[in-house]
């Protein structure tokens, strides 16, 4: 017992450590708003811009999308359209909309970061000023399209637009919560970041590159999270992404259970890969070189999923409360991971009493429990059956409409 003590108190620290992270991030989105100072956004001509979507079976909802984009191009700008492995009629859809299209046909390399590679190499010959990514199934508005290009060539730096998913009616309270965790996560945690000093992540959709950056990345990488991971290798090369929320991209869950559980899983499983595989490296590469800004993107990258974050707070807990039980163990082992629990329960009613209080009503904050424990198999299944390669996500609902206009900052 002398030396179990002092590992697990050392245990409950660590675990807590991504908790005082999360609260330190929602603490600085709370700060006062700044006047946006956005570069380039004077009159006359912007860069020489190409918005990259790569598409895979896209054909019910990309030609939206296409408009949209359409109506905030240049006279020297155009969409340049991926069609990856695509079994429907997604290339015709999107060439009738005015977009330019190449199609990718390679069923052993598969997923987002080839077809991005793919619409990267096409352009080497008559390359733009900057390139943006946007999915095929998000919607912009031209306004975000023009200032993202903007900022992105006035800086030299990649540019983060604020990224949203909303939940359709059909998923109920899950849905919402969902929402939630997404909007602390895209929203919530990149502002508290950028008020901060520090950098964000790439978030994968509304993403502006000045070329020179983009046409020397490895995009071609298979990984869950191609995006989370090339705003990595960007930031250890002294070019970390910078959040513009000023500028929004949106698009929805998908709406039945199993596609929502596919994106879910994709998502998760990919950031603990990186977590896993990632965070001691970079650590150490940000304290050796005095890279900050990519210190503070490792730490911030170090903070799991928030129903993860819940049951290892939770776990941490129930676990000093059973060592207690053992004669001559101090009642003190408890006083980190409750206070852990403690400020977690703080920095998420503090970003729904800011943030969130338009997606998800206070009754059901309670709820967050039962949510939780419905992703244990999630989590579980990291362990025993780790998702490694690209699935397309089941999708009933293409995006209409425009972004809403309700957010809480």
């Amino acid at each position: 017992m002398a030396v179990l003590l002092p590992v697990w108190i050392l245990l409950t620290a660590l675990l807590a450590l991504p908790v005082l992270i999360l609260a330190v991030e929602v603490l600085g989105a709370l700060l006062p708003r700044r006047v946006a100072q956005i570069a380039g956004s004077g009159e006359g001509a912007g860069p020489r811009t190409v918005v990259l979507i790569p598409a895979h079976d896209e054909e019910r909802g990309i030609a939206a999308t296409l408009r949209v984009i359409g109506q905030g191009l240049g006279p020297d700008d155009h969409m340049l359209v991926v069609a990856d492995n695509c079994s429907d009629a997604t290339a015709r859809v999107a060439r009738d909309a005015g977009a330019q299209v190449v199609e990718r046909n390679d069923t052993i390399r598969r997923g987002k970061s080839y077809a991005l590679q793919h619409g990267i190499d096409q352009l080497r010959a008559a390359p733009p000023d900057v390139i943006t990514i946007v999915d095929a199934d998000c919607s912009i508005d031209p306004a975000s399209l023009r200032v993202l290009s903007r900022h992105a060539f006035a800086t030299q730096r990649p540019v983060q637009a604020l990224y949203l998913m909303k939940a359709p009616p059909e998923l109920g309270f899950g849905g919402r919560i969902a929402e939630f965790a997404w909007l602390v996560k895209n929203e919530v945690r990149p502002l508290g970041m950028k008020r901060l000093g520090g950098a964000c992540h790439l978030t994968g959709s509304g993403m502006s590159f000045p070329w020179k950056l983009i046409a020397g990345a490895q995009l071609a990488s298979g990984h869950l999270v191609e995006d989370m991971q090339l705003g990595i290798e960007l930031a250890a090369d002294g070019t970390a992404p910078v959040f513009l929320p000023e500028a929004r991209v949106f698009s929805y869950f998908a709406a039945n259970t199993a596609g929502a559980s596919s994106q879910r899983t994709r998502w998760e499983h990919g950031h603990l890969q990186v977590i896993t595989a990632s965070v001691p490296r970079l650590l150490g590469k940000a304290l050796i070189s005095g890279n900050w800004k990519l210190l503070g993107l490792t730490l911030d990258l170090a903070v799991p999923p928030l129903a993860l974050l819940v049951m290892l707070s939770l776990g941490s807990l129930a676990g000093s409360a059973l060592l207690t039980l053992i004669p001559g163990v101090p009642g003190t082992v408890l006083w980190i991971p409750c206070a852990a629990l403690l400020l977690l329960v703080l920095a998420v009613l503090l970003a729904w009493l800011r943030f969130g209080r338009r997606i998800v009503p206070f009754r059901e904050l309670l709820g967050i429990p039962v949510y939780v424990l419905r992703k244990l198999p999630l989590y579980l299944g990291f362990v025993t059956a780790r998702q490694t390669g690209w699935v397309r996500s089941q999708r009933d609902n293409p995006p209409s409409g425009k972004p809403p206009d309700d957010r809480g900052d």
